[in-house]
């Protein structure tokens, strides 16, 4: 069965910076990519800051949180992050043009037996299989935002995955301490996001329907359900860039959602909860 020691992860933004990071952490080799210095520098910014939150809210991290950071190497060299890779996780922007894009390159230039997984959260892995030039060894792995607490793995492969790759990209991620969910069969949004988002559109439906005000629409749900977060919380953790991307590409309530969004606080450089500003207003981290 396919073993993996040195893991790439493509795009160190919000969450791949919580993969590289966590996946550090637990004792691979990792190489963080991004596509140029300003990203990266802003990539080590985000990986000190992860230390701090490790400290703070991981039993076992102690004070070698902050060494974790130093094991990562990064780089904007994308030819170099995959040379000696054994398994590639993409994290960039959610454009199928964008992943096909670096996926063809890294197809190219990656050890024949490296594994290719996308972290993409909407777009079916069999979208994107053939740009690697080796479908047999691509697949989908796909977190969810805060992976040290909510420690969910969703795998879903096409039907070109090879099983013997499909079950080594579950092992590994319950190495990492994830919980492995295995899809049976494609569906974009897997299992969270087929729930998750429903509700995401709802709420935002009823902003941009002024129909109540995001910390009325939050109490609602936290309170009538129990749950952890509202759904305006939830949108802050998950970045405003992301949900107003989302936003843009639905039917006429959500284009209008995404309109307030771009107008209320991504024009004033709110991107919620890694901004410290979003829908909320959030302490230093």
């Amino acid at each position: 069965m396919t073993e993996f020691s040195r893991i790439a992860v493509l795009g160190v933004g919000v969450l791949g910076s919580q993969i590289a990071y966590h996946t550090a952490f637990k004792g691979y080799d990792i190489v963080a990519y991004d596509v140029d210095d300003n990203a990266v520098d802003r990539a080590r910014t985000r990986l000190a800051a992860l230390a701090d939150r490790y400290e703070r809210e991981v039993e076992d991290a102690g004070a070698g949180a902050r060494d974790i950071v130093d094991r990562i190497e990064l780089t904007s060299d994308l030819l170099h992050a995959v040379s000696a890779a054994d398994l590639v996780i993409e994290a960039a922007p959610e454009l199928v043009s964008v992943k096909r894009r670096l996926f063809s390159v890294v197809g190219e230039a990656a050890p024949a037996h490296t594994v290719f997984a996308t972290n993409t959260s909407a777009i079916p892995p069999s979208a994107l299989m053939d740009s690697t030039g080796r479908p047999d060894r691509f697949l989908a792995l796909h977190f969810s935002n805060l992976v040290w607490r909510h420690n969910i793995a969703e795998v879903m492969g096409t039907p070109r995955t090879d099983p013997d790759v499909y079950a080594s990209v579950v092992r590994f991620a319950a190495s990492i301490g994830m919980v492995p969910i295995e899809m049976k069969k494609e569906k974009p949004g897997y299992v969270l996001n087929s729930l998750l988002v429903p509700l995401l559109k709802a709420a935002g439906e009823l902003l941009a329907d002024d129909i109540a005000d995001p910390a009325a629409v939050d109490d609602v749900w936290r309170i009538g359900t129990g749950a952890a977060y509202g759904p305006f919380e939830m949108l802050d953790i998950i970045g405003l860039m992301t949900a107003h991307h989302i936003a843009s590409h639905g039917d006429a309530k959500q284009r209008e959602f995404a309109r307030l969004i771009k107008e209320r606080y991504l024009d004033k450089g709110q991107t919620g909860v890694e901004s410290g500003q979003g829908f909320y207003t959030y302490p230093p981290t």
